[in-house]
Protein backbone atom coordinates (compact mmCIF):
# COMPACT_ATOMS: atom_id res chain seq x y z
CA UNK A 1 0.00 0.00 0.00
CA UNK A 2 1.46 3.29 -1.18
CA UNK A 3 2.13 5.95 2.05
CA UNK A 4 0.54 9.55 1.43
CA UNK A 5 2.03 12.78 2.77
CA UNK A 6 0.53 15.87 4.27
CA UNK A 7 0.62 18.37 0.88
CA UNK A 8 0.85 15.41 -1.03
CA UNK A 9 -1.16 16.08 -4.71
CA UNK A 10 -3.94 13.54 -5.60
CA UNK A 11 -5.81 13.03 -8.41
CA UNK A 12 -9.54 11.88 -7.99
CA UNK A 13 -11.17 8.75 -9.45
CA UNK A 14 -14.90 9.78 -10.71
CA UNK A 15 -15.64 6.19 -11.12
CA UNK A 16 -18.71 6.90 -8.63
CA UNK A 17 -19.33 10.46 -9.31
CA UNK A 18 -23.60 10.75 -9.78
CA UNK A 19 -24.90 12.11 -13.28
CA UNK A 20 -25.14 15.57 -11.84
CA UNK A 21 -21.27 15.85 -10.63
CA UNK A 22 -20.78 14.78 -13.98
CA UNK A 23 -22.69 17.35 -15.71
CA UNK A 24 -20.17 19.93 -14.06
CA UNK A 25 -17.42 17.98 -15.31
CA UNK A 26 -18.09 17.57 -18.64
CA UNK A 27 -16.22 20.21 -20.48
CA UNK A 28 -14.28 18.22 -23.43
CA UNK A 29 -13.43 14.73 -23.11
CA UNK A 30 -14.15 12.73 -20.07
CA UNK A 31 -11.19 11.62 -17.86
CA UNK A 32 -10.42 8.48 -15.71
CA UNK A 33 -9.71 10.92 -12.99
CA UNK A 34 -9.65 14.65 -12.37
CA UNK A 35 -6.99 17.81 -11.25
CA UNK A 36 -4.82 17.08 -8.44
CA UNK A 37 -5.66 18.14 -5.03
CA UNK A 38 -3.63 18.34 -2.01
CA UNK A 39 -3.63 15.90 0.84
CA UNK A 40 -4.62 18.15 3.97
CA UNK A 41 -4.78 15.19 6.67
CA UNK A 42 -4.41 11.68 7.29
CA UNK A 43 -7.19 10.57 9.16
CA UNK A 44 -6.19 6.69 9.02
CA UNK A 45 -3.91 4.58 6.86
CA UNK A 46 -6.38 4.20 4.27
CA UNK A 47 -8.36 7.50 4.23
CA UNK A 48 -7.21 10.80 4.20
CA UNK A 49 -8.32 14.07 3.82
CA UNK A 50 -8.44 17.02 0.91
CA UNK A 51 -8.35 20.30 -0.12
CA UNK A 52 -10.96 20.08 -2.39
CA UNK A 53 -13.29 23.34 -3.49
CA UNK A 54 -17.01 23.50 -2.59
CA UNK A 55 -18.14 23.56 -6.52
CA UNK A 56 -16.93 19.88 -6.51
CA UNK A 57 -19.78 18.79 -3.96
CA UNK A 58 -18.11 15.84 -2.72
CA UNK A 59 -16.93 14.70 1.04
CA UNK A 60 -13.68 16.39 2.14
CA UNK A 61 -13.15 12.37 3.15
CA UNK A 62 -11.71 10.09 0.80
CA UNK A 63 -11.03 6.06 0.60
CA UNK A 64 -7.54 5.82 -0.69
CA UNK A 65 -8.91 3.35 -3.60
CA UNK A 66 -10.81 6.38 -4.91
CA UNK A 67 -7.49 8.65 -5.58
CA UNK A 68 -3.93 8.02 -7.54
CA UNK A 69 -1.30 9.84 -6.52
CA UNK A 70 -0.24 12.79 -9.26
CA UNK A 71 2.99 12.61 -11.06
CA UNK A 72 4.23 15.53 -12.56
CA UNK A 73 5.17 15.83 -16.24
CA UNK A 74 8.80 15.10 -17.20
CA UNK A 75 10.24 17.99 -19.35
CA UNK A 76 11.08 16.05 -22.16
CA UNK A 77 6.80 15.07 -22.34
CA UNK A 78 5.99 18.82 -22.28
CA UNK A 79 3.68 19.45 -25.26
CA UNK A 80 5.15 21.99 -27.77
CA UNK A 81 2.37 24.90 -29.01
CA UNK A 82 2.43 24.98 -32.79
CA UNK A 83 4.23 28.05 -34.09
CA UNK A 84 1.45 30.66 -34.98
CA UNK A 85 1.80 33.45 -37.60
CA UNK A 86 -0.39 36.21 -37.38
CA UNK A 87 -2.22 37.18 -40.51
CA UNK A 88 -4.70 40.53 -40.51
CA UNK A 89 -4.59 40.56 -36.87
CA UNK A 90 -5.20 36.62 -36.48
CA UNK A 91 -3.24 33.86 -35.17
CA UNK A 92 -3.02 30.88 -38.43
CA UNK A 93 -0.96 27.71 -38.24
CA UNK A 94 0.67 25.85 -41.30
CA UNK A 95 -0.53 22.63 -41.47
CA UNK A 96 1.04 19.46 -42.98
CA UNK A 97 -1.64 17.11 -42.93
CA UNK A 98 -5.32 16.90 -42.31
CA UNK A 99 -5.36 13.42 -40.68
CA UNK A 100 -9.05 12.83 -39.97
CA UNK A 101 -12.26 14.96 -38.89
CA UNK A 102 -15.22 14.83 -36.56
CA UNK A 103 -18.70 16.49 -36.77
CA UNK A 104 -18.89 17.71 -32.59
CA UNK A 105 -22.13 19.26 -31.80
CA UNK A 106 -22.37 20.80 -35.28
CA UNK A 107 -19.20 22.20 -35.47
CA UNK A 108 -16.07 20.03 -37.41
CA UNK A 109 -12.96 19.20 -35.82
CA UNK A 110 -10.09 18.46 -37.32
CA UNK A 111 -6.90 16.14 -35.92
CA UNK A 112 -3.71 17.38 -37.94
CA UNK A 113 -0.13 17.70 -37.76
CA UNK A 114 1.83 21.23 -37.88
CA UNK A 115 5.12 21.34 -39.99
CA UNK A 116 7.84 22.78 -38.30
CA UNK A 117 10.99 24.86 -39.49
Amino acid sequence: MEEYKVGDRMLISIKDFTPQMMKILMKKLIKKYIRPYKVKKIILENVVELELPVSLRIHLVVNVSKIVLYKGQIERQKKIPPLSVEIEGEKEYKIEKILDRQDVRGKLKYFVTNSRP
